[in-house]
């Protein structure tokens, strides 16, 4: 049988070869992270695959669908291996790349190799935050409305790209949609693809093997079956994690996705840095008459150059080896920026657990999965134009509000202590329209005192990204819905003919 197969195919002989690979310097567990980490892609697209089974994509019927999976202990389980999973795969990639840093395998002839890997490392975390948002309930909303504004601070495409990636002005069906596309189709085969490619260099190159003066006095070992079996050691026990988690831990599911309450979401942990760096920073620098604002070089700027010194790292080390002497400046570096990470992260939780007990409390998860069918659909919940229903009970600027101001100001405009002012009763917007226009189109850039109290005042400005009836009628919904607001309406006409 496995003559004729492999006179049809091949496929024998090119087992063998990949088999009885060399590896420099025999077996070692070092070498794992990479082998654990495509075992652990394999259980994520495994597990994915049956999930959409039994998910629906639409702000209708995501959480319902979630909230079945739940229900079922079978697919409960099979969603919380997909979870832990997510975070295994993160964790290895990672560990997988640091290894590789500290190894110095990122060394002529591996620079395109290292390019490879890190690019592997950002689909995986586009892949994280894209199946945040699918479950559709509270932290799935709300957290992801923080990921999307955070696209629209980016300079020119920015605000293109967050309406591109919303389905509109505001989040619903159209959202869940591209989610659901970029996290089940998209990433995927760009992650394969990436895979393979990496595979094919690492192929091509061999393993760049131990720290040492002379690779040429290293023994070779084979990878069958020393290697082999601790690849496959390694990933048993990750598997073996990650179900465990999945037992004692599964995933929180929290009331469906409800735009006009407040809520304070809590990210993935692979987040967590970031959203420690956006609370350490404040919340705008002065040099003399020139403000600057710091939410977009934390969450942009910073970023992005973080990320281009980590591809040119090939480039940037002119070592002539790969010992760790020759390289301590970089690995110094290395172990100070994974400090900062770490603090950032604990930093991120801990703000994070504050604001969270200073909000209403969630219901407990029975109480949630407990409640009748028809009251989680009685829920509001954008539909397929990505408008929510609320709009229809409660003016038209409603919806554009829960999207873009809620998540800042409250579901009922009462502001968030020494940081986002309170709509609701605050005479600047029960007063004059064109200065509410103004703050709405421009934003606010330095701090603000209402009734008393002093505000960080920082506000994106919503020009460009909301059109002008938006902009009127979500101005229109604050000066008129919000607490004791009696103002009358703005007009699209006002806003269109705004001048400073």
């Amino acid at each position: 049988m496995l003559n004729w197969i492999e006179k049809r195919t091949g496929f024998i002989s090119m087992a063998q070869e990949f088999l009885t690979e060399d590896v420099p310097g025999g077996a070692s567990y070092w070498y794992v992270f990479g082998s654990a980490t495509l075992f652990a892609m394999m259980v994520q697209i495994v597990t994915g695959i049956f999930l959409t089974f039994f998910y629906a994509p639409s702000a209708a019927t995501a959480w319902e669908s979630t909230r079945a999976i739940y229900l079922n202990p079978y697919t409960h389980f099979l969603l919380a291996v997909h979870y832990w999973g997510a975070s295994a795969m993160i964790a290895l990639v990672f560990l997988h790349l640091l290894q590789v840093l500290i190894f110095g395998a990122y060394k002529a002839p591996r620079e395109l190799q290292w390019v490879v890997g890190v690019i592997l490392l950002l689909v995986t975390l586009v892949l994280g935050l894209t199946g945040y948002l699918l479950p559709w309930d509270m932290d799935a909303y709300f957290a992801s409305q923080v990921s999307l504004n955070i696209v629209g601070l980016a300079p020119i495409a920015g605000p293109v790209l967050q309406h591109i990636a919303q389905g509109g002005g505001s989040m619903g069906t159209a959202t869940i949609n591209r989610f659901f596309g970029l996290h089940v189709w998209l990433m995927p085969a760009v992650l394969v693809l990436l895979v393979g490619a990496h595979l094919a260099i690492f192929r091509h190159n061999g393993s760049a093997g131990p720290v040492v003066d002379d690779p040429r006095r290293l023994k070779p070992g084979r990878f069958w079956p020393d290697q082999f079996f601790m690849d496959g050691a390694f990933s048993l026990i990750v598997f073996i994690i990650i179900c465990f988690l999945a037992f004692v831990a599964p995933p929180y599911l929290d009331e469906k996705a409800n735009p006009t309450k407040f809520f304070v979401p809590y990210p993935a942990w692979y987040f967590l840095s970031l959203f420690g760096l956006l609370a350490l920073v404040p919340p705008e620098i002065h040099f003399g008459p020139l403000v600057i604002g710091t939410e977009l070089i934390a969450t942009i700027v910073g970023p992005t150059i973080f990320l281009i010194v980590i591809l040119l790292i090939p480039w940037i080390d002119r070592s002539r080896t790969r010992s760790f002497g020759a390289r301590s400046g970089l690995l110094w570096s290395t172990a100070i920026v994974i400090g900062a990470i770490i603090a950032l992260t604990a930093y991120g939780q801990i703000t994070t657990m504050i604001k969270q007990a200073a909000a209403p409390a969630s219901p407990p998860e029975s109480a949630v999965l407990a409640a009748p069918a028809a009251a989680a659909e009685a829920a509001p919940a954008a539909g397929a134009s990505g408008a929510s229903p609320a709009s229809a009970v409660t003016g038209p600027g409603a919806s554009t509000f829960a999207a873009n101001c809620a998540t800042c100001h409250g579901a009922q405009g009462q502001g968030s202590p020494g940081a986002f002012p309170p709509l609701a009763d605050n005479p600047v917007v029960t007063g004059d329209p064109t200065k509410v226009i103004g703050i709405v189109l421009n934003g606010l850039h330095e701090p603000v005192t209402v009734n008393g109290q002093s505000y960080n005042g920082q506000m994106p400005p919503w020009k460009g990204t909301l059109t002008n009836k938006e902009i009127a009628d979500v101005i229109t919904y604050i000066r008129g819905s919000l607490g004791n607001n009696k103002a009358s309406a703005v007009t699209e006409a006002q806003v269109a003919g705004y001048k400073p």
